[in-house]
Parts: structure tokens; C-alpha cells; sequence
């Protein structure tokens, strides 16, 4: 087996986030569903964006967000996302190398600009997301580098991108160079309206190629068109070795081998903003499964990053998520 550069790298959307707050009658009114992501045109975000309040703009992106969390645990971690030759394109490309996650994909010049994603946070913290996609599903495989994820210990694939055929081309390119290199492939669902739209097709690469699953209670019931959680869970464990399901406050279940386990939530003195909290959880798991921590301790680290997470506006961390897990005794 060829030696490892990185011990996760993760294909996705390469998006600026532009977050602002606002109240349920605002979602009502311009047809947002609460706490779930939509898909809308270049037309409806301009006009979304025009009727926000103040805004923060920050790289995000699910997979991106999941590496730079990697990365402030102190793991190698790697990007591939398509991002335009425009303005959101720089702030994207600077803010994730700043991050120390490595990112070679060229920006395309000419066609879609760089997908941008409105985030509506209401007071109770809930995030409501607003995505025009722009270029960055037009992603195919031949930017997959087969060295780089040839390298890498785990290949992270983002649920998100898979709305496209030339996004689904790569994903499988993606899992067959890691397949026949000896490497593990994790997924995460992302969002149930996601998971609604390409059901089979995950189900599909759930049973041949993927390794790792992470999802959130949701979308996970959506995917086995299930009406309990436990339920959801017997059908998971069924198809994967291994799947860490979230559940918001009542912290998260890891199942691997027929067991079980339990794992709290971390404690927050205030609940901010969900954003990014499955993207920060999937961070931790990752990184203790690279350095190869139980899976309860894995767990730990993954309910740590996202309860820093959900303390402030944004889906990067404030602190250095190392620090922490060494504060909690759970990095040595």
C-alpha cells in the first residue's frame, strides 16, 4: 500500500456562506423551509440576499467545513472542489489553505460563478440554507487526482454534490481508486431533501463502495423511508460496518460489528447557530478514527467539535479544536 499523505480528503462543494439572522415569519414569508437546505436559482439568491440584514461571509461548504475541522484537530487533511476565477472563488481558495488543509483544484474560468449559500439563522439557532450552486457541481472526474486520493488514508464524499452527473462520475471514480488502493470510503448524507432526491442511487453506493457513513437522525429515517429512529438504525446496521448517526441533543450512536454505542453531547453555556455541527462532528469522528482511538473516544471528539461549533455564528471553529480534546484528556 502506497504511503499516506493525508489521513482524510474529502470531494464537495466549495462554498462561500453569507450568514445572517432573521425570524420564522421571514423563512414563511420567502418560502424557506426551517432547518433544511434548498437548492435556488442565481435570481432567487440575489433576491434573498437583497431583503437580508447584516451578513457574515465566510468559506463553508459541508466537506470543507469537515477538513478544516480536521485539520484544527492536528490531522492532514485534504480538499477537491470546483471554484471560479471571481471573487468568492479568492475568498474560498485563501480561507481554507489559511485553514491548513491542502487545496490544488485550478479555478475555471468562464461559465457558472462560485456557489454561495444564504444561512438564515432564527433565535432559537436553527439554520435554514438557501444554496445556488453555481460551479461547483460541474466538478467531474477529471479533477479526481488518483495520487492524491491514492494517499489518503479515508476518502470523504459530500451527499451535497450529488446532484450532477459528472459530480456522480467523479464520486465513483473516487471510490474506485480507494477501493483498489486500499483505502476507506465515508459519506455523509448531508440534508433529507438531499437524501429524497438521490435515495436509491445512496442506497446503491452505500451497499457496494462505502465504508463510513455519517448522518443525522432525519436523513437517515429518509433513507430508509423509516418511521423510527431504532428502526432506521436495524436497517443501517444491516448495510454498513460502521455509521455514526446524530441526533441533536441527544447526542449520537455509533454502530459498528453489532454494538451499539452511546454518545452524549457536549455541554454549551448557549446555543448560537447548528451550522456546521454535523460537518464539525464528521471532523472528530475522522480524526480519531485516523489515529486509530476507540470508537467511543472518536464519538467524544466529534460531539467536542460540534458543541464549539454551535457556541458562535459560522461553520469553522474559533478555537483550536487540538487544544481542546487535549484540555478533555481525549488527545494525548
Amino acid at each position: 500500500m502506497t504511503e499516506t499523505a493525508y489521513d482524510v480528503i474529502a470531494i464537495g462543494n466549495a462554498i462561500v456562506d453569507i450568514i445572517g439572522r432573521c425570524d420564522d415569519a421571514f423563512l414563511a414569508a420567502n418560502e424557506a423551509p426551517k432547518g433544511h437546505m434548498r437548492l435556488v436559482d442565481a435570481d432567487t439568491s440575489a433576491s434573498l440576499y437583497a431583503k437580508m440584514g447584516p451578513a457574515v461571509e465566510i468559506s463553508g461548504g459541508s466537506a470543507a467545513n469537515t477538513m478544516v475541522g480536521l485539520a484544527s484537530f492536528g490531522g492532514r487533511a485534504a480538499f477537491i472542489g470546483k471554484i471560479a476565477t471571481d471573487e468568492f472563488g479568492r475568498i474560498f481558495q485563501h480561507d481554507i489553505k489559511a485553514a491548513g488543509v491542502a487545496f490544488d483544484t485550478p479555478p475555471a474560468a468562464g461559465g457558472p460563478p462560485t456557489s454561495r449559500s444564504l444561512i438564515l439563522v432564527t433565535p432559537d439557532g436553527e439554520r435554514t440554507m438557501n444554496t445556488f450552486l453555481g460551479i461547483s457541481t460541474h466538478l467531474d472526474h477529471g479533477e479526481v487526482g488518483e495520487d492524491l486520493v491514492s494517499r489518503s488514508a479515508i476518502v470523504y464524499l459530500e451527499g451535497y454534490l450529488f446532484d450532477r452527473p459528472e459530480a456522480k462520475a467523479a464520486f465513483r471514480q473516487a471510490v474506485s481508486i480507494a477501493k483498489s488502493s486500499g483505502r476507506r470510503v465515508a459519506l455523509t448524507l448531508s440534508d433529507g431533501f438531499c437524501v429524497n432526491r438521490h435515495r436509491d442511487e445512496f442506497l446503491g453506493l452505500i451497499r457496494s463502495g462505502v465504508d463510513i457513513l455519517f448522518a443525522n437522525e432525519s436523513e437517515i429515517t429518509a433513507l430508509y423511508q423509516a418511521t423510527t429512529f431504532d428502526e432506521a438504525a436495524r436497517k443501517t446496521a444491516e448495510d454498513i460496518k460502521l455509521a455514526a448517526l446524530t441526533r441533536s441533543s441527544k447526542g449520537s450512536v455509533i454502530l459498528a460489528d453489532g454494538q451499539s454505542i452511546s454518545i452524549p453531547v457536549e455541554p454549551v453555556a448557549k446555543l448560537v447557530d447548528t451550522t456546521g455541527a454535523g460537518d464539525l462532528y464528521a471532523a472528530g469522528f475522522l480524526f480519531g478514527l485516523s489515529k486509530g482511538y476507540p470508537l467511543d473516544i472518536a464519538g467524544r471528539l466529534g460531539s467536542l467539535a460540534a458543541a464549539e461549533i454551535i457556541s458562535h455564528i459560522g461553520a469553522r471553529p474559533e478555537v483550536r479544536l487540538e487544544q481542546l480534546g487535549r484540555a478533555k484528556g481525549l488527545i494525548k
